[in-house]
């Protein structure tokens, strides 16, 4: 399958939807990178490694070396948001990254400013937008979104560009009757249906233009059959949803381990409070519910209690997530966990995650762009499960259950790419090396 990967020269246009915290972190973070003042620490396509044949040929090239990745170099960023301040404002307001870093990368960050954004205010109560389109339907706010991206790609000389949704988090919506198939989606466009968000205009403007799209938030965005049928139709790669950072990052690795070693689970309480603008948003009850089905699904579908009712059946889960504005970007998680082990003896596990919203979230939006990019050069269209290993609520093929052990995720991913560049796929089941040692004796 190599022959079929296409090269990654010439620019690739990096489009960010919401422009806040994680994207100025992201940006600034690259700029900083590229500058050799920092490292990208929690990027896999940058630093971490990938094992290549048996144990015994030690071959562990770094992922970049492996698969032909765009380099930093040749990425070039842009973007929408609510509000006009160039990336370097909006990045000192978000005051995640620290001051001297941002005035040593301070041109290049004021030399990006954000087109005015699609928004309605019904779907992010807790916003006002200041910088935003108007037009008569919602189809006439996809063509200014696609007319956005044209421009953008040829006044920045991009060969290929990608999309990542860094923007809020939008009320909860379900699948309807006006997302099921893509005749019943374009005539909701042009009757500007309440039921389309904005996420999924921007969803729709992409594909039809054929730019890949990731979903960095909770919102169903692509995640309804008549955006997949677009991506299906129009060869592009999608995937999503929602960042994992923070609380679920613990959960995806803690709840596998427990499980690997049938140790059973009364409950779970969960709690965190931050104050950035996803705080806020997510201060609002409608909201919180979209990112609340997200956080809640994944102990559900690693735990598998249908499967192990005496284990997992009665688990209690609880989350709750506060709004406390002193605490800006430095989100604080609280797990209490109990847990019960031989004879029924009950133990607990406490956790209190004193995170980085944005610096855990900044590695996944380089990856997910990355990689999303060589899916697309690599002819691997529509939804791509092998980067659930970045989302809280990974999109699958319908009727199909996502996966969420982190540990197994990383097999996929690697497999994947693997499979991509024509190496054989490594099962961890080790038992040629065994062999091979009995047939020599």
């Amino acid at each position: 399958m190599e022959h079929q990967v296409k090269s990654a020269s010439g620019r690739l246009g990096i489009l960010l939807p919401g422009m806040g915290a994680v994207a100025t972190t992201f940006i600034a973070g690259v700029e900083a990178i590229k500058r050799g003042i920092s490292q990208p620490i929690g990027s896999l396509t940058q630093m971490g490694n990938i094992r290549i044949g048996k144990r015994t040929e030690n071959l562990n090239p770094l992922i970049k070396d492996f698969v032909p990745l765009a380099n930093l170099n040749d990425i070039v960023f842009g973007g929408w948001d609510l509000y006009d301040d160039n990336v370097f404002k909006s990045a000192v307001n978000a005051e995640v990254l620290e001051p001297g870093l941002l005035y040593a990368i301070r041109s290049e960050l004021e030399a990006i400013k954000p087109m005015k954004a699609v928004f309605d205010k019904a779907y992010v109560k807790n916003l006002k937008g200041t910088h935003v389109k108007e037009a008569a339907s919602k189809y006439d706010l996809a063509l200014a979104l696609m007319d956005d991206m044209r421009t953008f790609q040829e006044e920045r000389g991009c060969d290929r560009l990608v999309v990542v949704w860094c923007g809020s988090t939008e009320v909860y919506t379900e699948t309807s009757e006006v997302h099921a198939t893509l005749a019943n989606f374009e005539h909701g466009l042009l009757n500007n249906d309440p039921r389309i968000a904005p996420s999924m205009i921007y969803a729709y403007a992409a594909l039809r233009l054929g730019v890949p799209f990731a979903n960095g938030a909770p919102n169903l965005t692509v995640d309804i059959p008549a955006l997949v049928e677009l991506a299906k139709k129009n060869g592009v790669a999608i995937s999503g949803k929602d960042f994992k950072t923070g609380q679920t990052l613990m959960k995806t690795i803690l709840a596998p381990g427990l499980q690997a070693r049938a140790l059973g689970i009364r409950g779970w309480f969960s709690s965190n409070i931050l104050g950035n603008r996803d705080g806020l948003v997510l201060d609002d009850p409608d909201n919180f519910k979209t990112k609340e089905v997200s956080k809640l699904g994944v102990l559900e579908d690693i735990l598998r209690p249908e499967n192990n009712p005496e284990l997992y059946g009665n688990i209690y889960h609880k989350v709750r997530i506060n709004y406390y504005p002193p605490h800006g970007d430095n989100k604080e998680s609280w797990d209490n966990i109990d847990i019960y082990g031989w004879l029924g003896y009950q133990m607990q596990i406490k956790i209190n995650f004193l995170c980085r919203d944005s610096i855990l979230a900044a590695p996944i939006v380089l990856d997910l762009a990355l990689f999303t990019d060589l899916a697309q050069r690599a002819g691997m269209t529509g939804i791509q499960e092998w980067l659930s290993f970045y989302y809280k609520s990974p999109q699958t093929a319908e009727g199909l259950r996502p996966e969420h052990d982190i540990f197994k995720q990383l097999i996929k991913l690697q497999n994947t790419l693997r499979h991509m560049m024509g190496e054989d796929l490594i099962t961890h089941l080790g038992l040629d090396y065994y062999q091979e040692l009995v047939e020599g004796l």
